[in-house]
Order: structure tokens, then C-alpha cells, then sequence
């Protein structure tokens, strides 16, 4: 299948290799040359109208852009440029109410839009997980992509336009929990009379124990590259705006959801100028998601 990608970053350029691999024909878009990714084979293209000239109906264009203003721009661009029966696809971590909306206008041109929430940015060269809302028609046309781009059983059909955002909040909101949980039990160990050989004491924890995970794995990387007290980091977390979406969301249904409003909390007592958890929550989040970290001057 020949499809589009536009935003041909660390998440957009990983699937864009990984769909040449699958034996797929790649057209991309980027605001800065990838000749890495042209000498691979991805056909590199400027304009959303080139973009849209270089495909076939009933084309595919996946978005992996920032959420927000970029986002909407293309989507808008996109949208005037593709024929009824084209489907787009954000991969954006998007609001899943703006996402319903979108859903609505392109509706009106015959232009199908599918919210992909989508995880594993490091992971997307080997296989991601995507989480997709939208029409079962429009889902049917970009099946093909989703399935070669991620892990056996790593897409899913979430339901109706916006259901695949806010899936991925709430994967988000669970993320952060976790997150914060490796992050205070650092401090704890930090704080001990023992001299532990941290990297060595996180790779022991994923091996058989019950809190063997992906992120455990990423704790030992983090403590390996900035240093067992993680002392080159300042303790400042970035904020998304995602966890604010999620939190308000519990509390115009009245759901309680104590543990993760502490993470999101978190983030912001992150600015105190020594907390060994807030960096290692920094050093997790940058190795996970390319999040950015702040090293001490």
C-alpha cells in the first residue's frame, strides 16, 4: 500500500521506515530535508498538495505531528486537498473532544478522519500500539497501515470518532502513576543507609520480579547515563497539558482518582530544587517519550 506521512520526526520517521519494511510505498512531508530518510526510499515532498498528487485513492495521510495548532493547520490543508473517500489519520496526542470535532467538518467534504492514540515512540521502529477512533468504513481503508506498523496485537478499534484520544489520555494518566511510582521509590533508596549499585538494582528487579517492566528497564538506562544519584539533572518535569485534561475529566464525572491526581501534582512540586524522584521521573519521560531534560550548568 502506497500512504502518506506528514511530520517526519522521531515517531513519524520510525513508522515511515518501518511501513518501507512491510514492504509498503511511503510519501512524506517534513519542514526539514531527511535525506536519511529519501535514501531509504521514503519519497520526500513539500507541499500537502504534492503530497496528495503522489498517492492513489482512497489515499491514507498520516499525521504525526505536535498536537494543537500544527495539527489543525494540516488537518485544514489536508482537507481541501483530499477527494471524498480519503481518510486522515492523526497520530497527535490530541484532544479527544477537538478530535470528534475535526471528525465532523472533514465529514462535510466526504473526508473520513481517524484519532490514532499512539504509543511506543522508540518502540514505533519495531512495531507500535495504536488505539484508533472513527468510522469502522474509514478504519477499514487504513487497516492495512496499522497492522504493519505495529506489535502483533498493538492496534485496536476503539469505538466512534475521539474514542481512540481518550483512550490514550487515560494510557497517559496510568503511565504517569507508574512513572511517579519508580520515581518516589528512587528517593527512598537514595535516602538509605546502603551505597546500592543503583543500574545493577533496577536490572535485578526485571528479572522475574513482579514490578518487571519496560520502564524498570528504562530506570536502569537513565541511572547508567546521568549517574546513580542522577545528580546532573535538575528536577524539573514537563508539563503537556495532557494530565490537566485527564484530571478535569475526573472531576466532571466525580470519578475519585487519587493516585493519579498525585502524579499530576507531581509535576509541579517537580520544581523544587532537589527532589531525586522528580528526576528520575525527567530521566524516564526522556527515555521513553524524547521528553526534554534539564541538565544542571
Amino acid at each position: 500500500m502506497k500512504f502518506g506521512v506528514v511530520g517526519l520526526g522521531s515517531m513519524g520517521g520510525a513508522m515511515a521506515l518501518q511501513a518501507l519494511e512491510k514492504g509498503h510505498e511511503v510519501v512524506g512531508s517534513s519542514r526539514s530535508e531527511k535525506p536519511e530518510l529519501a535514501e531509504a526510499g521514503v519519497e520526500i515532498v513539500g507541499s500537502p498538495e504534492e503530497l496528495v498528487g503522489a498517492l492513489s485513492p482512497p489515499r491514507v495521510v498520516l499525521l504525526s505531528l505536535p498536537a494543537g495548532e500544527a495539527t489543525e493547520k494540516m488537518a485544514n490543508a489536508l482537507g481541501g486537498a483530499l477527494a471524498p473517500g480519503d481518510v486522515i489519520v492523526d497520530g497527535a496526542n490530541s484532544h479527544w473532544e477537538d478530535s470528534k470535532r475535526r471528525h465532523a467538518e472533514l465529514s462535510e467534504k466526504g473526508v473520513h478522519f481517524l484519532d490514532a492514540g499512539v504509543s511506543g515512540v522508540e518502540g514505533a521502529r519495531r512495531g507500535a500500539c495504536f488505539m484508533v477512533g472513527g468510522d469502522e468504513e474509514a478504519f477499514g481503508v487504513a487497516e492495512p497501515v496499522f497492522r504493519d506498523l505495529s506489535v502483533e496485537g498493538g492496534y485496536f478499534h476503539a469505538g466512534p470518532s475521539g474514542a481512540g484520544h481518550f483512550t490514550k489520555l487515560i494510557h497517559n494518566m496510568i503511565e504517569f502513576g507508574m512513572v511517579q511510582a519508580i520515581g518516589e521509590g528512587v528517593e527512598m533508596l537514595l535516602a538509605s543507609e546502603y551505597d546500592l549499585d543503583m543500574p545493577a538494582l533496577f536490572d535485578n528487579w526485571n528479572h522475574g520480579s513482579v514490578i518487571r517492566s519496560w520502564l524498570v528497564g528504562l530506570m536502569k538506562r537513565s541511572l547508567e547515563e546521568y549517574g546513580d544519584d542522577l545528580g546532573v539533572l535538575e528536577p524539573y518535569v514537563e508539563d503537556t497539558g495532557e494530565q490537566a485534561w485527564g484530571v478535569r475529566y475526573a472531576m466532571d464525572r466525580q470519578v475519585p482518582i487519587p493516585l493519579l491526581a498525585q502524579a499530576v501534582w507531581g509535576f509541579y512540586e517537580s520544581r523544587d530544587p532537589e527532589r531525586p524522584w522528580a528526576k528520575a521521573v525527567a530521566a524516564l519521560r526522556n527515555q521513553y517519550g524524547g521528553h526534554p531534560v534539564r541538565k544542571k550548568r
